[in-house]
């Protein structure tokens, strides 16, 4: 991504950041012009609004932006400034005390991002003046996040199982870590049977494979990463209608998410031991595809009745999370784009979470509201766990429709074969349906800032 965080600039416009108790002082330190226009705009100093005051050469003078009433300050709201600026450079002359300046800076970065790979003439983006102490950090979580976004955005003809092996190489290259890929038919010897199972009838060049990224001392705890990455989900012999299938490139949203998170965990050097598994697979259509009632093995020893081949992202983390367990992590953390349930109950901007750890949940929920990067914590009710009886297999992959809960009860699938102690299981979006200023329509990283803040608040 183009840098749009810098430490100096030969002219900065300045931005004042300001509630709506300080704009009528703001306003009657400016220029009249500036009184003019916020009459004529209406600006009131809300969440959101802004106002940039021309100077005699018709250039930005200063920009007034608007953070809604008086209170605590939300950092956050920092990323909707860039897109309502025109190009240039910009400074944050005023805000309110106890603002983090590191987390503004990586709200204005998130704000920034733009894709636009397939653009022919992309449009100049707006920098921020930041101080040189909170450049770095800031820089590494904003390129994380815009190389999983870019992931999640890309179609699936030009992100496929290998183009995310090769981004994955690349992360473990730029930080020294040690990877290994399992393809196709390997996945059987290597004992990967569900994996190879969901993958098995896309193409030879789209083959699946299991991805393993280490990284760390041995002696640091190990913290198991897991992704789900589905590149295309078509849904296999129960197929999707084409309206379900429209966005089903960003089925990869889990592994792209593990991918940022860990590469920021690696960027700040954080004192641990990483153990990234990445199953990926295309859900295509052939004659070898899996069949509703196949029953498959999976790396656990547990059989696994097919219900529906849609439900297929379950199927190859179940089979990564049995890799994690023999690891003996100290926490484990698996993110996917699961289930539509999980949207159903709680919509696009706020991700699910679930886990059986009740300290582990405040320390994360806690996590969460200090950067800005919001959550819920779901229930894995037991009550539910029934649903997923088979009469011919050790249990099945679609649940009994009476549980209805199918956030929950995929929760519960997953549990069955995550390792023991501490897990958190993600079911996310990884998408903006609608786009709004700083969260603009398309592929989205949710929970890894979180995530990254309670690891480096547990290991530091």
């Amino acid at each position: 991504m183009s840098e749009v965080l810098v430490t100096a600039a030969d002219r900065a416009v300045p931005v004042h950041a300001i509630f709506e108790t300080e704009v009528a002082a703001a306003l009657d330190a400016a220029p009249p012009m500036a009184r003019a226009l916020a009459g004529l705009q209406e600006f009131k100093g809300k969440a959101g609004q802004l106002l940039a005051v021309p100077d005699a050469d018709g250039g930005v003078e200063r920009v007034l932006f608007g953070l809604g009433a008086a209170g605590v300050p939300d950092a956050m709201a920092f990323r909707g400034l860039p897109a309502r600026l025109p190009g240039g450079d910009y400074r944050i002359a005023q805000a309110p005390a106890g603002l983090d300046g590191e987390l503004v800076a990586v709200a204005f970065a998130l704000g920034s991002y733009r894709f636009d790979r397939y653009k022919k003439k992309p449009a100049e983006r707006p920098r921020l003046v930041v101080e040189a102490a909170h450049l770095e950090s800031a820089r590494q979580q904003a390129h994380a996040c815009a190389m999983a976004r870019d992931m999640i955005n890309t179609p699936a003809n030009d992100m496929g199982p290998l183009q995310i092996e090769t981004i994955a190489r690349e992360v473990a290259e730029q930080f020294k870590a040690r990877i290994t890929v399992i393809v196709g038919e390997g996945l059987l010897e290597a004992n990967y049977p569900a994996v190879h199972a969901v993958g098995r009838a896309a193409v030879p060049e789209r083959a699946p494979r299991m991805i393993e990224i280490d990284w760390g001392r041995s002696k640091d705890p190990l913290i198991a990463l897991v992704g789900k990455g589905v590149v295309f989900d078509t849904g296999g012999l129960d197929i999707k209608p084409s309206s379900g299938m429209r966005l089903m490139k960003k089925d990869m949203g889990g592994a792209a998410n593990v991918l940022a998170l860990a590469r920021m965990i690696m960027a700040a050097n954080l004192p641990v031991r990483l153990a990234v598994l990445i199953p990926v697979v295309e859900n295509a259509i052939s004659g070898d595809a899996m069949r509703p009632g196949d029953v498959l093995a999976s790396r656990k020893g547990l059989s696994i009745e097919v219900g529906n081949t849609d439900a297929e992202g379950r199927l190859i983390l179940a089979d990564a999370l049995a890799r994690a367990a023999e690891m003996d992590p100290v926490l484990t953390i698996d993110m996917a784009t699961l289930t539509g349930a999980a949207r159903a109950a709680l919509g696009p901007q706020l991700p699910p979470f679930y886990t059986d750890d009740d300290d582990l949940a405040a320390q994360l929920e806690a996590a969460a509201r200090a950067v800005g990067d919001p959550l819920w914590r779901m229930p894995l009710w037991k009550g539910y766990a029934d649903a997923l009886e088979s009469d011919v297999a050790d249990l099945k992959n679609d649940p009994d429709g009476w549980a209805q809960a199918g956030s929950v009860t995929a929760a519960l699938f997953l549990q069955r074969f995550a390792p023991a102690g501490p897990w958190l299981h993600f079911d996310i979006m990884a998408w903006n349906p609608r786009g709004r200023p700083g969260w603009p329509a398309g592929g989205e990283v949710q929970g890894a800032r979180a995530l990254l803040r309670l690891i480096a608040d547990r290991h530091s």
